[in-house]
């Protein structure tokens, strides 16, 4: 872990003293702490943690091509998947004004605010959006983008679903936009194979309601087989709510998920291994933020929790902070 942070620092350091067109733009840390409390069938057990240490790095190699690498400082690197610990690590050429192509670790362009959320803003995940095998992975994807505040990409790129050493894929169409400046889209096509070769789609339609004070998150996910009977019996629906007053959020979020018991194939087994058929999954919970600096600098938080499988209360107290160590002027 030394070596990895060291090695990152040096190739910044040197990349900042290199040529003028060679730059780092950015290098950045947060983190997040919680004093995590649970209630299981009357027994009551506390721990404090630490969720979260990300370093960030932005920057630009030369004309047109810049770089973003976001390593989870705190995660076990493994030896089967030497960059699991690592986000993001990848290049972006700006051809055009309208056209970009991506290429290295990226996000898994699925729709949805749940999942395009970075992970230390978000407290809870429901069954879906937790079970998958991976958010980032190594791939290529290419970005249209006809006007301002629209963005259409197509990606070519490991699947969320399988295994990180299985030679399975997914194929995305994603639309990042808005149809008025109150109503930003995240949506997306996705064709997925699994683990055992099989291709299911996705359709995902992540919609976000801004209200001034209020903002209203929600997300429609559709999965299906090509060969199940009823294309709308395995979806989610997850629906996320903040109010800011002043220096506080009031947060909820609330989801279900179902898949019906007939989505299995001829062998018995689910067409859709993340939420198997039969199961069904609803969650939800509220707490507060609060920002004392009056910024994203610090935040305190405190979320309760709870889900009808596990059916543990979940209480949690934490901290999160950012630190610019860098930024070029």
């Amino acid at each position: 872990m030394k070596r990895a942070i060291t090695l990152i620092l040096f190739l910044a350091i040197a990349i900042a003293a290199g040529a003028q067109q060679t730059h780092v733009d950015e290098i950045s840390f947060d983190a997040r702490a919680t004093f995590h409390q649970q209630t299981t069938a009357g027994v009551y057990d506390s721990h404090f943690q630490g969720d979260y240490f990300n370093l960030h790095i932005k920057g630009q190699l030369a004309d047109g091509l810049t770089f973003r690498v976001r390593q989870r400082l705190n995660k076990k690197i493994e030896d089967a998947n030497p960059f699991n610990a690592t986000d993001f690590l990848w290049l972006t050429w700006q051809a055009s004004p309208k056209w970009s192509f991506t290429a290295g670790k990226q996000p898994i362009m699925a729709g949805g605010y749940e999942i395009d959320s970075a992970p230390i803003d978000v407290y809870y995940y429901g069954a879906f959006s937790a079970r998958l095998y991976q958010y980032y992975a190594f791939g290529a994807s290419a970005t249209f983008s006809p006007v301002e505040g629209q963005a259409i990409s197509a990606q070519f790129i490991p699947s969320p679903i399988s295994p990180v050493t299985q030679n399975a894929y997914s194929y995305n169409l994603y639309w990042n936009g808005h149809f008025w400046p109150w109503w930003k889209t995240i949506w997306s096509y996705n064709l997925v194979e699994d683990e055992l070769h099989r291709k299911m789609n996705w359709v995902i339609l992540g919609n976000k309601f801004n209200m001034g004070k209020l903002v209203v998150d929600v997300d429609m996910i559709d999965r299906f087989a090509f060969e199940q009977k009823d294309l709308f019996s395995d979806w989610s629906f997850i629906v996320k709510a903040i109010l800011t007053l002043g220096k506080w959020n009031i947060c909820t979020k609330v989801g279900y998920e179902l898949n019906d018991i007939a989505n299995i194939d001829a062998d018995g087994i689910s067409y859709d291994l993340v939420l198997p058929a039969g199961n069904d999954y609803l969650y939800g919970g509220a707490g507060f933020e609060f920002f004392p600096l009056g910024n994203d600098i610090l935040r305190l938080h405190a979320a309760y929790f709870r889900d009808n499988h596990d059916r543990i209360n979940n209480f949690d107290l934490g901290l999160t902070w950012r630190f610019m160590a860098y930024k070029r002027k």
